[in-house]
């Protein structure tokens, strides 16, 4: 008897947390739509949508820049020492460059993104929700989807395939630079093979991974700081939520993203 009173406990827990999950996802849904719908609705906060296109965009260029530049000079390296062992070294520049456009510059730069810009969305809303200036805002007739979440959103939807473009070109140019001063290899011949294998295609598929990470990252951030709890418990909850549920989508729709642009 007390067996199974155990095994009915179990299945309840199981039971609650299927239902928590899907109840989470819901009202995500539910959020994501009504920040969607607000978009088209005037007025237009074009000053607030400025702002975002420098925090999200043009400030995180140097963490997007480093990262590329020396995750591009470490694959050449690694790739050199593979490629070694059945005498195919002639492949790096062609990796390097289809690599870092169709996977590690977009989802490299998604996770950098998402550990800057989620953590610092979640934290500033969080904090406006704790100070009641989101109440404020609805007090005034302003509506704080509108105001707050639609100008993050569409800059993080926007800017993000531009920082993963530079991002891809400093990627390479870090593969250049490691191939032609450390490993011997010809410059000429290393661009030529580089022009040569990357296609339009691949590049086209990694801005679309882009765009669709900085989507999931503002929505992230957004919806934990405009939920956020009470106090400096709440704020820091949905700041370090922000950042690891952002980190897990992004890997997540990479992998569905990838199976859609690249069927077997």
């Amino acid at each position: 008897m007390q067996a199974i009173t155990l095994f009915h406990g179990f299945l309840a827990s199981i039971g609650r947390s299927v239902l928590a999950l899907f109840g989470s996802i819901g009202h995500l849904v539910l959020f994501a739509g009504q920040a969607l719908a607000a978009l088209p609705r005037p007025p237009f906060y074009m000053r607030e949508f400025g702002q975002q296109l420098l925090r999200i965009g043009y400030f995180s260029l140097p963490v997007v820049g480093l990262t590329a530049l020396f995750t591009g000079a470490a694959l050449a390296l690694q790739i050199y020492a593979g490629g070694g062992r059945l005498n195919a070294e002639s492949v790096v520049p062609s990796i390097v460059a289809i690599g870092m456009v169709r996977e590690l510059g977009p989802v490299l730069g998604g996770l950098m993104v998402a550990g800057r810009v989620a953590a610092a969305i979640a934290a500033e809303m969080g904090t406006m929700r704790v100070t009641e200036q989101i109440d404020a805002l609805t007090t005034l007739s302003a509506d704080p989807m509108k105001y707050l979440v639609t100008p993050r959103l569409l800059a993080a939807t926007l800017v993000m395939p531009v920082l993963v473009l530079i991002g891809d070109i400093i990627g390479i140019l870090g593969g250049f630079l490691v191939a032609v001063y450390r490993l011997g290899f010809n410059p000429g011949a290393y661009v030529t093979n580089t022009i040569d294998f990357l296609e339009v295609g691949d590049v086209t598929s990694g801005l679309i991974k882009a765009a669709v990470f900085g989507f999931i990252v503002a929505l992230m951030g957004c919806y934990h700081g405009y939920n956020s709890g009470r106090g400096a418990l709440g704020v820091g909850q949905a700041t370090t939520n922000a950042v690891v549920s952002a980190s897990i989508l992004i890997l997540a729709s990479n992998y569905l993203l990838t199976e859609l642009l690249f069927p077997a």
